[in-house]
């Protein structure tokens, strides 16, 4: 009889996504963790390189021809695969949206050869968004490979993302989250144990390259009083202003570059190439990422005035390097920006009003969540993803406030999601016309939504559209005209291809409360 219900009541379904989620995860891992090693071997020379050009400024031209080198070799990639520019983190949204159809292995080849060359340079790029482009291509190619249809494809481009994240972390849970609060909005249950399965063997991948010592750990953090929580509203104000200023610029930066005369744009990476090396020659423990700043920050003390300067030239080079349309991200640099607003914060307290200095870690670590959580508009993301990077799990209710204020802030400003208006400034015109290709995708029906107890048939819904079906929890129902949406479920809908784009916004505009 126990068998005859374990038979009965097993998904066949499920289990053949969690394996194919595994075997997703090892190969993205292998592929983020060598873009991860190389970058970091590169980025380990920068401080010897300039040291012995400071010593030998004769050395200083041919540096600069090499630099010059890599900066048109960069160029020569984004012309073969113009996907590649950026972060990758928009590409892979329009992707699952259905907007792009880019192909994967060019991609895969120009992104990794592209980021280390950049990221590995010492330009102030992450690796975290080029490593989930690399992730959920190499997603995209087993699909390929497989032979599969587009909805199994997406889960599969999903799942490699969130393998990308997590090996580029060590944060497995975070690479999950990301994927369901920042891309997808809402999630089937294939989508959650596919990405979740990958991001567990992914992060197994990197923790035997890189070890199991969580990235940005900085000891042991004293716990934070309840008496101090009114400075965590004070410096989510501040980090939510600062959060939304870094929109405003990163959004504005196209119009910027455009000023450069006679520079096609896929050479504009010549600007920070350039650019680096007089701040190589004068500061080179500054250059990359910026991890290597923030633990250097949560182990010793700096002066105002330093932390002030160090803020305002991450700030500038960090969008001179991501405007580029180089390959790189902005994920790490964010969380360094992040950290030292925090660290500005601590500190200006210290000399204000007298706080104590043990708490500084503290908040350079609560820094870089609120940051993250307001630029990306993601808090639950921001929020594990720092606690996984830190190796904490004691000061959750400090970074969720802090996340939460600054959240708040950038929201009665005005901001969207980065990776959202990003993907919005990359889409062309709207088409109007009609391919004759089917797309189906998801839509999640929220309680804030109007769908919730509406019927089907009462819904304003836009036009070249069809609800096919509807997920409620395990059941799936097919529509009728008195079928009532509730908060939950998960609808499928087919549409014209040229009209996904478009569908998905009129929902989002029709179904607000």
């Amino acid at each position: 009889m126990l068998f005859a219900d374990l038979k009965k009541n097993f998904d066949s379904s499920r289990l053949s996504f969690i394996f194919r989620g595994i075997l997703i995860g090892i190969l993205a891992g292998f592929v983020v963790s060598a873009f991860r090693l190389m970058i970091q071997k590169m980025s380990d020379r920068l401080p010897g390189i300039y040291h012995q050009l400071t010593l030998k400024p004769a050395l200083i031209l041919p540096w600069a021809a090499l630099m010059f080198l890599f900066a048109v070799i960069c160029g020569w990639l984004i012309k073969k695969a113009p996907a590649i520019t950026g972060s990758g983190i928009p590409q892979v949204e329009g992707q699952l949206q259905g907007i792009f159809t880019i192909a994967w292995l060019p991609v895969l080849v120009c992104k990794f050869l592209g980021g280390v060359l950049a990221i590995g340079s010492g330009l102030f790029l992450g690796r975290e968004g080029p490593s989930i482009q690399l992730g959920s291509s190499v997603a995209q190619g087993l699909a390929e490979t497989m032979h599969l249809g587009d909805a199994d494809k997406k889960i599969f481009i999903s799942a490699g993302a969130s393998a990308g994240l997590s090996a580029a972390f060590n944060a497995p849970m975070a690479g999950l989250l990301f994927i369901l609060e920042e891309v997808h909005h809402n999630f089937s249950s294939l989508v959650l144990l596919t990405s979740f399965a990958s991001a567990l063997s992914a992060n197994f991948i990197s923790s035997y390259f890189f070890g199991l010592k969580p990235m940005l750990y900085p000891g042991k953090l004293p716990y934070f009083p309840l008496n101090q929580y009114g400075h965590l509203i004070l410096l989510g104000i501040l980090l939510g202003i600062f959060a939304f200023l870094y929109q405003k610029v990163l959004l504005s930066l196209p119009k910027i570059f455009l000023k450069i005369p006679k520079l096609p744009s896929n050479f504009y990476g010549l600007v920070p190439f350039m650019l680096v090396i007089p701040i190589g020659l004068w500061y080179p423990q500054i250059l990359g990422g910026g991890n290597q700043i923030i633990l250097a920050l949560e182990r010793q003390h700096a002066a105002l005035l330093i932390l002030i300067g160090l803020f305002v030239l991450r700030f500038v080079f960090s969008m001179i390097s991501y405007g580029s349309t180089l390959p790189g991200g902005i994920f790490l640099p964010i969380l360094t920006l992040g950290a030292v607003l925090g660290a500005i914060y601590g500190r200006g307290a210290e000399i204000l009003v007298g706080n104590d200095p043990k708490f500084w870690a503290n908040y350079i670590v609560f820094g870089m969540a609120a940051y993250f959580a307001a630029i990306g508009k993601a808090p639950i993301t921001a929020i594990i993803l720092v606690t996984e990077m830190v190796g904490t799990v004691n000061h959750l209710m400090p970074l969720a406030l802090t996340s939460l204020v600054a959240y708040l802030v950038v929201d009665m400003l005005g901001g969207k999601p980065i990776y959202e208006a990003l993907l919005e400034k990359s889409l062309p015109p709207r088409d109007l016309s009609i391919s004759g290709k089917k797309a189906t995708f998801e839509y999640s029906v929220t309680a804030a939504s109007r769908m919730d107890g509406s019927t089907i048939r009462d819904f304003p819904w836009p036009n070249n559209m069809l609800v096919t079906s509807i997920r409620r929890g395990e059941r799936s129902l097919i529509t009728h005209g008195d079928t009532v949406m509730r908060n939950g479920d998960l609808l499928t809908i087919i549409t014209d291809k040229a009209q996904l784009y478009n569908v998905r916004q009129e929902l989002d505009l029709r179904s607000e409360p």
